[in-house]
């Protein structure tokens, strides 16, 4: 809206319950439409009707049926280097595989999942403690400029798409265990799970978020899982636990916690 387009319609998920006991509450997606007074459907073929030159999709989590895209043209914002990391969740696979570099493609929609042509990408280098939450919004921050900028002149001002070229790597949605902190492993392998988000173990039968860690050095007499003050035997290294939440309370700093749970001498993690 801000850059001059009129948007005719907004899709985006149905409403959910977001917490037990709650009542249906919108996607924030469907939220920030509705303060803007834009018209929102959970219904994709509601696009057909709306009377767009365009469709732009991000993130959208379903694959678009062909009828929908012979009569209304898409394109989508899709957060990584193409054909690398194509599917659910990019930013997390991307990071959980060590990668340095990821990027953000501006590419054609076809009914095939992120396999359409690429009108631009823009690389981004990813930090060494960054985490999957801030590298999304820089990636979406530096997307939306992108898409600005190509639809300045309208849908005709995209240009032509290239195919996209080079080894296809596939980035499915994580599953609940994938982020379960196995001890035996290295701590660097460690670290970029937490960097993704929700990693656990648990102490004493009860789980233990991992918010925020860092690799340290570590003692390699110690059996993986053995807590060292704030520090965590592993496979190789130590991790060093900055940011912790116990179950059922807040987040806090893990020197806070120790200090709350006083763990005897040798004691593990992860059993």
């Amino acid at each position: 809206m801000g850059a001059g387009h009129d948007i005719a319609l907004v899709v985006t998920q149905p409403d959910r319950r977001r917490a037990r006991g709650a009542g249906l509450l919108p996607t924030p997606v469907k939220a920030a439409a509705l303060e803007l007074g834009l018209a929102v459907t959970d219904r994709v073929d509601d696009v057909l009707d709306a009377g767009g030159e365009l469709g732009v999709v991000v993130a959208f989590g379903r694959l678009i049926k062909p009828h929908v895209l012979a009569k209304l043209p898409m394109v989508n914002l899709h957060f990584s280097l193409l054909p690398r990391w194509r599917g659910a969740a990019p930013v997390e696979r991307a990071i959980l595989a060590g990668d340095t570099e990821t990027g953000v493609c501006l590419m054609a929609l076809e009914e095939g999942l992120d396999t359409g042509p690429v009108y631009a990408c823009q690389r981004v280098t990813i930090g060494p403690e960054e985490t999957a939450e801030e590298l999304r919004d820089r990636l979406v921050e530096i997307g939306t400029a992108m898409l600005v900028e190509r639809l300045a002149e309208g849908p005709a001002g995209l240009g032509e798409p290239v195919p996209q070229a080079g080894e296809t790597t596939y980035a499915a949605k994580l599953e609940h265990d994938e982020l379960r902190l196995d001890w035996t492993r290295p701590a660097a392998e460690l670290h970029r799970v937490v960097r993704v988000g929700k990693a656990w173990t648990r102490c004493r039968g009860k789980r233990l978020l991992v918010l925020r860690a860092r690799v340290a050095s570590g003692d390699r007499d110690r059996e993986p899982g053995t807590l060292e003050g704030t520090k965590v035997t592993t496979g190789q290294a130590a991790l060093e636990l900055v940011e912790v939440q116990p179950e059922g309370r807040a987040p806090q700093p893990a020197g806070a916690w120790l200090r709350g749970a006083r763990p005897q001498a040798g004691e593990r993690l992860g059993s």
